[in-house]
């Protein structure tokens, strides 16, 4: 493989990715609203010659490059977060900004990035005479993951019957390669009291009270250690082998978290006693947690069961852009590829042919990248945790952007990244194929 011939190739399309990148910054693209998204990179795809496009009943979009047997995919998120608090940003986050090396605005890092290298990638594959009977990239745009992670990609594998040999996850990596995420989910607890005139409180039960003495139980899960004296113990127990089989993965991706996200309750005025309390929990999960020994967990707290509350899982059935409606719970399974696993060697082969061992990038964040390995994990949640977690297809990522940018205000990216992840797009399935 001509790796130098790539990067040329690569670095050739930077004004066409630079642009691209920018029109669809220019088009607000929150999730369950990308309809106007969706259409600019159909619009680059058939500029681009691919084989073929479609888009599904969700909204999804699928471009295919070559007509091999192995289908390789490439995903990208193309919705966006909110902005937020408008002063917090110095520049129009829809106009965004350009430099010679950066380009500014939401969505650039998180993660309409991704999707431009990814086009551009496959592209460069059929420029260059990459494309073989051996594979075809599947280069997919999926929508509402900022909502809901997974659910695009548990439609187009289960509805779909779309299944790829392996996936990309084009979030961004801040130039390394990822092999894993902790796994979410969303729980909620609720409680129930009785009202009364709050001028006489002791008639009543105050739920507000109970789920008081709640919230103390699960700051607890969270920040205890496992000592043997420990009624609850912490959530960092999972690193041990005492109480994990998995506890090396779980040392790789991090212990799991709990936090109280959100806080409800229902009163007949502000002169009564609170006769119900609810909260939200983001709990985050480890190698060795499943969504049963979550809410088992939660449902054994001492204060939980004192009070009987009830211990859920939320469900997610907001409507796509397009009408379509696809129920599912609010759980985000963990997943992580191994490191000797045939994908992370070829992900690792095509960086290492094409840019050498370490992590690098424009000359303000290069230091920092190179200080760090070049295999690591995410901290946020991605589309992995349907495709791989619920769906046991490999994933990989590697994308453009930073993850610290991701949600926050003056989001910006580098050109940079662009070029180098669609060179690495470009080499990966001839590589993995050979």
């Amino acid at each position: 493989m001509d790796f130098e011939k790539i990067k040329v190739a690569a670095e050739a399309y930077k004004p066409a990715m630079s642009k691209f990148l920018r029109d669809l910054v220019a088009i607000p693209g929150e999730s369950a609203e990308e309809e106007g998204v969706i259409k600019r990179i159909e619009a680059e795809m058939k500029a681009l010659d691919f084989d073929r496009i479609e888009i599904d009943p969700m909204g999804n979009i699928l471009g295919y490059m070559g007509t091999g047997k192995a289908l390789i995919g490439f995903d990208a998120h193309i919705d966006t977060v909110g902005i937020g608090n408008r002063a917090n940003w110095n520049f129009d986050p829809y106009e965004g900004y350009e430099s010679d090396t950066e380009i500014g605005g939401r969505g650039t890092s998180d993660q309409l990035g991704g999707i431009v290298s990814s086009v551009y990638g496959a592209k460069i594959m059929k420029d260059l005479g990459l494309l073989s009977d051996k594979y075809t990239a599947l280069v997919v745009g999926s929508v509402q993951e900022e909502d809901c992670d997974g659910l695009c990609w548990q439609y187009i594998i289960r509805e779909g019957n779309i299944r790829p040999e392996f996936v990309v996850s084009t979030e961004p990596t801040d130039g390394g390669i990822y092999r894993g995420q902790r796994g979410r989910m969303e729980i909620r607890v609720d409680v129930q009291g009785i009202s009364c005139h709050g001028s006489a409180p002791e008639r009543g039960d105050n739920a507000i009270y109970k789920m008081a003495e709640i919230l103390t139980n699960i700051r607890d899960l969270n920040e205890n250690d496992a000592a043997d004296d420990k009624e609850i113990k912490g959530l960092v127990k999972m690193l041990d082998e005492k109480f994990n089989p998995q506890y090396k993965e779980a040392n790789f991706l991090g212990r799991g978290t709990v936090t109280t996200s959100q806080i409800f309750f229902t009163s007949p005025s502000r002169c009564a006693v609170a006769d119900s309390c609810s909260i939200s929990l983001d709990r985050r999960m480890t190698s060795g947690e499943t969504w049963e020994s979550c809410l088992d967990e939660i449902r054994s707290l001492p204060a939980v069961k004192k009070y009987n509350a009830t211990v859920s899982m939320y469900d997610y059935d907001r409507p796509s852009y397009t009408g379509l409606v696809y129920p599912i719970e609010c759980y985000f399974p963990t997943w992580v590829i191994p490191e000797d696993h045939d994908v992370t060697k070829a992900m690792e082969e095509a960086y290492n042919g094409l840019y050498g061992t370490t992590r690098s990038g424009a000359s303000n964040c290069d230091a920092m990248r190179k200080a760090r390995p070049l295999t690591d994990k995410w901290t946020f949640s991605t589309n992995g945790v349907a495709i791989m977690g619920r769906n046991g297809i490999p994933v990989i990522g590697f994308g453009p952007g930073a993850e610290a940018q991701a949600h926050a205000p003056n989001e910006m990216t580098w050109k940079e990244d662009l070029v180098k992840c669609a060179a690495v797009y470009a080499a990966l399935p001839t590589i993995y194929c050979k």
